[in-house]
């Protein structure tokens, strides 16, 4: 029997089990892909935010990453929580001495404002790591933090695009789900590559519940390229797979629970 294919996770843990490597190993078996983890940094975190976090060491990456890129192999790899400058340089070296697709989650803070990123790291994300993506994956907070652009409405993600496209990913999503558009039914992302542009709508659902859900977007668009999906058709299905999850969201603790990774799994009134 043949392997799956495989999708390797260079992320933070989360204690809660909703968000980080968690999330991503979930997304992955979710969508038939073998998922694999790296472990940059460890946080206590529930529902109610990050109560500590503690990156690991260089050396322990470095070898995490070689230990499986050079005996299981990738066909894609996905970038979380990565920290400090020095973990995203390394990061960004191992990445460009890897033939697979990668997609990175500029991870800054948490789905509660608890920060995930130390400022003096965001020079390397731009000129080391997003050079190095294939797919990179902003939300609004994210692109104001690298560079500067504030997205107020739909036009203005073209130029939030074009802007993350300078630091030199092959593609962009600029997420729109906090987009405060007065009315809108909608959450709505924009891929492109500077020439092709791909508006993705969804149905926007009415549930706090939503932790992990740009840690499981960007898994699940690397779990479909591993799977020989293109940019636009990976980012397409990764979409309808995390709007179904967003829409499973379930309460978890005291505050904001979970998106459901398994939803597809369930029929009606299974949990």
């Amino acid at each position: 029997m043949s392997a799956p294919p495989r999708v390797l996770t260079v992320a933070g843990s989360d204690s809660g089990g909703g968000a980080g490597i968690q999330a991503d190993l979930k997304t992955m078996l979710a969508l038939g892909v073998h998922g694999m983890s790296v472990l940059t940094a460890v946080t206590a975190q529930n529902s109610l935010g990050v109560q500590g976090a503690w990156e690991l060491p260089v050396e322990a990456v470095r070898a995490q990453y070689r230990s499986v890129v050079d005996d299981i192999g990738v066909q894609a790899v996905k970038t979380g929580m990565l920290a400090s400058a020095e973990l995203v340089e390394t990061v960004a070296d191992l990445l460009a001495g890897t033939d697979a697709p990668t997609v990175v989650d500029p991870v800054g803070v948490s789905k509660h404002g608890d920060p995930l990123l130390a400022a003096s790291a965001l020079d390397s994300v731009r000129t080391k790591l997003l050079p190095a993506a294939t797919v990179v994956t902003p939300n609004l907070d994210e692109v104001a933090q690298l560079t500067g652009a504030r997205v107020a409405s739909e036009p203005d993600m073209r130029q939030a695009a074009a802007a993350v496209l300078e630091f030199g990913p092959r593609w962009v999503v600029i997420k729109g789900g906090h987009l405060a558009a007065a009315g809108s039914e909608e959450a709505v992302d924009l891929l492109t590559d500077g020439t092709e542009e791909h508006w993705l709508r969804a149905p926007r659902h009415d549930n706090r519940h939503t932790h992990g859900t740009g840690c499981t977007l960007a898994s699940a668009i690397a779990s479909y390229l591993a799977r020989g999906h293109t940019v636009p058709e990976a980012v397409e299905a990764a979409k309808t797979y995390v709007t179904g999850a967003l829409a499973s969201g379930f309460a978890l603790g005291a505050g904001i629970g979970p998106v459901d990774h398994g939803w597809a799994w369930r029929g009606e009134g299974a949990r």
